[in-house]
């Protein structure tokens, strides 16, 4: 049986191996492909998102084992350009940026080890971050290498709200299945 447990801040950096295992087994292999340093600067990463406003974070523990976790916050205004925002902002338009995401819930991360696909956990982590965002409005990035994520997105009710050519290197917009906005997103032709 997994338990899930929900952390607000800085106590979460209790669990930093922890994060760093899983972490390294969801993303140091296909399709993300990520190396050693891209792991090891996710840590310094989760150091500073645990101060930032609406910080929530909520990892799936199999006894004393943590198999996954999801990492979300509230999106500051202006909109960030740092990152990835920029391509989600010229997907979306200022407008658009603005109203749907600013003082959204922002999923940033979600995790599982390879032996808990396929078992829900994800959907019941991406979920308890979700859960109580304001007025509903959470949305997310991921990109088109994954079609495993795209399709779990997708069936966890989520609606793609950018559509960028099928290059295999661009990232989407997300809106959560209970986003205000989530029937406004433009459909894909």
């Amino acid at each position: 049986m997994t338990d899930i447990r929900l952390f607000q801040g800085p106590e979460l950096l209790d669990h930093a191996v922890a994060l760093h295992s899983v972490y390294v087994d969801a993303f140091c292999a296909p399709p993300w492909n990520e190396d050693a340093e891209q792991a090891i600067e996710f840590l310094g990463s989760l150091r500073v998102a645990v101060r930032r406003p609406g910080f929530t974070a909520a990892l799936a523990f199999g006894g004393r084992e943590v198999v996954g976790f999801a990492t979300a916050w509230t999106t500051l205004a202006p909109f960030p350009t740092d990152r990835c925002y920029p391509r989600a902002a010229a997907g979306l338009g200022p407008e658009r940026t603005v109203d749907w995401l600013c003082g959204a819930r922002e999923i940033d991360e979600l995790a599982v080890r390879p032996q808990a696909h396929g078992t829900g956990l994800a959907a019941d982590l991406l979920e308890a971050v979700a859960e109580d965002a304001p007025d509903g409005r959470s949305w997310l990035l991921t990109s088109l290498r994954s079609p495993r994520a795209m399709s779990f997105y997708r069936g966890q009710g989520w609606t793609q709200a950018t559509h960028p050519s099928p290059d295999g290197e661009g990232i989407v917009v997300f809106l959560g299945p209970r986003h205000p906005a989530g029937a406004l997103a433009a459909q894909p032709l």
